[in-house]
């Protein structure tokens, strides 16, 4: 680990006025201190947001409302988030384990690194941790990699199962700086590989994730996420799905739709949304409307799997949040 200063905030603005191009904040640090233990990350200075009043839900007429330094165990068990959002729920109770969680912000969630064993290894090559170094995953060892919003230069999946939840429900991130806040909806957030693996999002320079709103959707009370992996405890996504569907009977009125683990950003899919608005539920056609969810898939030498088990992740998570078996 590299010497770095370290200093508490305990206001918004002080936490921003504090930070500089080689700052980072500390809100649970389950990622951040790991990353600076195994010398990934070598922040300067390290500015302490613990104190900052960012915690807790609130419920308006703009939606729900989630402080960014809300624990996930916290909002998790929340009433505002348990009752219309359940999908949120569920993909936090499914990330990381019940200690991690009871630590780890909602805004350090969204901003967690890669777990691509070549970005944690400095020993190695990797695009994502020092441009222009080279993706040895292109070539090697990239059974969990990314087969949709890859590149050349990055195949590295995002590791965060709330984003995907927050994706398929048109999240909004307010961020503050120097100069005020601003809103970024989580669409508009992530940003792809290219050509610079290295810029992941688009927060500038000592910006601070304050909040997120989910905006009101009556039928989110109709959600789920469904997450596959290797175990089933502490373990990453080799596909996941978040999904919402408004119902008329046993027609689909509209769907939101949602995956992780296949994606190198949370990943949403309106042609498998728009696939299934007006049809009737059952599982052939959930089976053809999910045939569209890898579509644009570029596989490597050992993810190609990846490619049905989305379509059929997509499946199970209707069939089973519809209660269909045929």
């Amino acid at each position: 680990m590299r010497p770095y200063t370290y200093a508490t905030a305990a206001t918004p603005s002080q936490a921003v006025g504090l930070a500089t191009n080689a700052s980072a904040y500390l809100a649970g640090g389950t990622t951040l201190v790991d990353l600076m233990k195994l010398d990934v990350m070598g922040p300067s200075s390290v500015i302490d947001i613990n104190a900052l009043a960012l915690t807790g839900t609130t419920v308006d007429s703009a939606g729900l409302h989630i402080g960014a330094l809300s624990r996930m165990s916290d909002v998790a068990t929340d009433p505002n988030v348990t009752k219309a959002f359940p999908v949120i729920a569920q993909a936090l109770v499914a990330s990381a384990s019940p200690q991690i969680r009871n630590m780890a912000s909602i805004g350090g969630n969204l901003l967690q690194r890669t777990r691509c064993d070549y970005f944690r290894d400095v020993h190695t090559p990797c695009n994502k941790r020092q441009a222009g170094s080279g993706c040895p995953a292109q070539q090697g060892a990239n059974r969990t990699h990314a087969i949709l919003g890859t590149s050349t230069s990055c195949a590295a999946t995002h590791p965060s199962d709330l984003a995907v939840a927050l994706m398929a429900l048109d999240a909004v991130l307010t961020v503050q700086s120097g100069t005020g806040s601003r809103q970024i909806a989580l669409a508009d957030f992530y940003q792809l590989p290219g050509s610079t693996p290295s810029i992941e999002n688009t927060l500038k320079i000592g910006e601070l994730i304050t909040s997120v709103t989910v905006p009101p959707l009556a039928w989110a009370t109709k959600s789920s996420y469904l997450k596959v992996r290797d175990r089933t405890s502490y373990e990453f996504a080799l596909s996941s799905a978040a999904i919402a569907v408004q119902t008329s009977g046993s027609m689909i009125g509209a769907a939101r739709v949602a995956v992780g683990g296949v994606g190198t950003i949370p990943w949403r899919l309106p042609s498998v949304e728009s696939a299934l608005a007006g049809t009737t539920a059952g599982i052939a056609n959930f089976t053809k409307a999910a045939a569209n969810a890898a579509t644009g898939a570029k596989t490597l030498s050992e993810n190609a799997f990846k490619v049905t088990l989305v379509q059929r992740v997509i499946v199970r998570a209707l069939s089973e949040l519809l209660g269909v078996t045929s």
